[in-house]
């Protein structure tokens, strides 16, 4: 009988493997010696489709940054130029949760990675057409992805440890609940990226009366 033959090696495999061991261990878990073993194949292998570890790391952020919803950008999408980034910036943080570890790769920026720069071309041409000019598109490019990147890196409720003891009155007077938010994590996380979110927005709204030029 014979042997079942093993799926063939692709970029496309290598990079779902690496997106899982990034998620479940951390970058520095990434090496082309534990990817083949992960792989069940031979080091040597890998680089028939990828020269180092740093080429697949951005493939594994650029395969994240795919993940998120560029449809309120279209031009047959009928989203104002606020709804749009807020529903935007809403799947691109729920893309971020899901690998949070791959944030540290993002954040430097989109080099040359063809999902990366879709998303900045989507974001700074509906910017744009909006009537914003062109200095100020890059700029909410910017800022978006500063606010967005900087709320995955960390969880502001799940930074407080859910023993009561921790937070004295006498040294902490307004800390007497902070030990109860680490069980409400998500939801404060959630609720505080919203409220920051629309905040932004908010300010924004009040730039745009003043500098946007009027759409056709």
């Amino acid at each position: 009988m014979a042997r079942p033959r093993k799926p063939l090696l692709s970029r496309e495999r290598i990079v779902e493997t690496a997106r899982a061991l990034v998620d479940a261990e951390g970058l520095a878990a990434v090496s082309t010696r534990r990817l083949a073993a992960e792989l069940g194949v031979s080091g040597p292998s890998l680089y028939n489709h990828f020269r180092t570890k740093d080429e697949i790391l951005e493939a594994v952020a650029d395969s994240v940054s795919a993940q998120v919803d560029l449809s309120m950008f279209e031009a047959a999408d009928e989203r104002d130029w606020r709804t749009a980034l807020h529903d935007w910036a809403v799947s691109y943080r729920a893309a971020l949760t899901l690998h949070p570890n791959i944030v540290p790769v993002l954040a430097g920026g989109p080099g040359r990675r063809p999902a990366g720069l879709r998303l900045a071309d989507a974001v700074f041409g509906a910017m744009v057409d909006a009537g914003w000019p062109a200095g100020q598109a890059t700029s909410i490019g910017a800022l978006m992805r500063y606010f967005i990147m900087g709320s995955a890196l960390g969880s502001f409720a799940g930074g407080f440890v859910d023993d009561e003891t921790a937070y004295d009155p006498a040294d902490y007077p307004h800390l007497g609940q902070a030990h109860l938010l680490a069980e409400r994590q998500q939801k404060i996380d959630e609720r505080a990226f919203e409220t920051g979110l629309r905040a932004l927005l908010d300010g924004l709204a009040l730039q745009y009366a003043q500098v946007a030029a009027p759409t056709a």
